[in-house]
């Protein structure tokens, strides 16, 4: 994998790796995983940490993670993104530092703008007091130098809602009520301080127990691994590791993409806004920061994911469904308990490769074909790849789309910024695509490689798909039987493209 966090990483992956190791063979006891403490630890010098001690509470931290649970034994949080505690300690309390290009000036504007007695003359420059500062910001602004600074955590600075802040000792809390599931923080924290739980081990107990587990694998999943696997390779990997199925999630986006353009139609009558509904940050952007908008103007239809489950399910109501991609806010949508008949599980790419590295399966090229989703469906991935499909199942449904606003964002300030523009009533749309993630999942925060290798790869493998109809496609699927519906009602008339058998 290529990344800003590369030591980091490595680290998760291997603690990973050995924990679903273990998980196969029904050996995952305390005395086995503090062998693996000491074998990432095995002291008496530390290695990264101050002492071998802090760095041995680290490593249980994330083996309590890797096992989907708290990562601080008698704390527990129903956060899928949680921190530990005893990897964040090195990030500098406050916020405003006074730097050495301070001229110790006669006119003192910094210690004259403080309301809060925080500054004070140093030996040679001024200084800030930690515990009395609010980070207001007044004393940088009346520096005539700018030589006070403010330097924000990065894990804070990523965070598009606000929804971290520290306590009296500057641990990082993250704000239950307030939190997406983006992921964001995680990888821009360069201690790792912040990780997300991990269902691997779940997964593959259910698999052990003789249960019918299938892999559901997202659209952003083609390129991520080269050109040369395929999502039948992949397929093919997961079956080896003991999986029942693989089916690709673009399936569910030409699903969503139907039933959504149900609800456009429908809306673009009455001259309501709609906003999209494949993307679980961006619902919970609206469900915690603008429920107006919630209630109002997002989508009904249930995303890809929870379609293809659904789809599985009605199949067989017996099997264990587990979405694989680069999103972690796909593990809150599997435990958000306002969405019925969820998806089971859910694995970032890096967990489902560390399940492949504990058994020894690679991802190698077959011969065979598999596509199961319309192009439109594969695209779902890319930001205005959602709204693509949804007017191209409107065109073929006979609508005329020429004059239809859409408005596409990516990013979590994107996003942000155009719903307070929407709920300004400011902003000029029929329609909102929203993704919390820059380029959409291709940029997820779990994604594999670099951007720009997922996507060179990614368009050469596409090039590969036959031209399907969205519509056409559906005909394949018992859709009248299952729910499209967030709250898990059939409608009480079945569409007349959607096949009852």
């Amino acid at each position: 994998m290529i990344t800003n966090d590369k030591g980091i990483v490595e680290l998760k992956h291997f603690i990973l790796r050995e924990i679903c190791r273990l998980a196969w063979e029904d050996r995952l006891t305390q005395e086995e995983t503090e062998k693996i403490v000491c074998q990432v630890s095995p002291g008496p010098k530390p290695q990264y940490r101050c002492c071998v001690y802090k760095e041995r509470e680290i490593v249980r931290g994330r083996i309590r993670l890797a096992q989907g649970m708290s990562p601080e034994a008698g704390s527990p949080t129903k956060n899928v993104v949680a921190v530990i505690p005893a990897a964040c300690d090195d990030c500098p309390i406050q916020d405003y530092f006074v730097t050495d290009i301070c001229r110790f000036c006669l006119g003192k504007a910094c210690l004259n703008s403080c309301r809060f007695g925080a500054i004070s003359p140093g030996d040679a420059k001024m200084r800030i007091e930690p515990n009395k500062c609010k980070s207001c910001g007044q004393c940088a602004k009346a520096c005539p130098y700018g030589a006070i600074i403010h330097q924000e955590r990065p894990c804070k600075k990523a965070c598009p809602v606000g929804a971290i802040s520290y306590d009296a000792a500057g641990i990082c809390r993250i704000d239950e009520s307030k939190c997406i599931h983006c992921g964001h923080c995680i990888h821009n924290c360069p201690f790792g301080a912040i990780g997300s739980k991990i269902y691997a081990v779940d997964v593959i107990r259910a698999i052990r127990a003789g249960k019918r587990v299938v892999a559901m694998c997202a659209p952003a999943t083609e390129g991520q691994f080269g050109k040369e696997a395929s999502m039948a390779a992949i397929r093919s990997a997961l079956k080896k590791l003991g999986f029942a199925d693989m089916v690709e999630v673009g399936l569910g986006g030409d699903m969503t993409a139907a039933f959504e353009a149900l609800e456009w139609i429908e809306a673009r009558k009455e001259g309501r806004i709609m906003t999209t509904s494949c993307c679980p940050a961006f619902i919970s952007l609206l469900r915690h920061h603008f429920p107006k908008l919630y209630e109002k103007n997002k989508s009904t239809t249930v995303s890809p994911m929870i379609a293809v489950s659904r789809y599985l399910k009605y199949l067989d109501p017996d099997c264990v469904t587990v979405f694989i991609g680069p999103c972690i806010a796909k593990k809150g949508e599997t435990l958000n308990e306002l969405i019925a008949d969820r998806a089971d599980y859910a694995l970032t790419f890096g967990e489902m490769v560390a399940m492949l590295d504990s058994r020894g399966v690679e991802i190698e090229p077959v011969a065979e074909a598999y596509q199961e989703s319309s192009l439109f469906g594969k695209r779902f991935a890319g930001s205005g790849g959602v709204a693509s499909a949804v007017l191209e199942v409107m065109q073929e449904l006979g609508e005329d789309t020429s004059d239809i606003r859409l408005t596409t964002c990516a990013g979590g300030e994107e996003c942000r910024k155009a719903m307070l523009l929407l709920n300004a009533g400011r902003l000029n749309t029929d329609f909102v695509e929203g993704m919390i993630c820059p380029g959409g999942c291709v940029g997820g925060p779990s994604k594999h490689q670099a951007e720009n290798l997922v996507l060179r790869a990614r368009e050469d493998l596409l090039k590969q798909a036959d031209g399907r109809k969205i519509l056409d496609n559906l005909e394949q699927y018992p859709m009248g039987r299952f729910s499209m519906h967030r709250d898990g009602s059939l409608p009480e008339e079945v569409p007349s493209f959607v096949s009852k058998e």
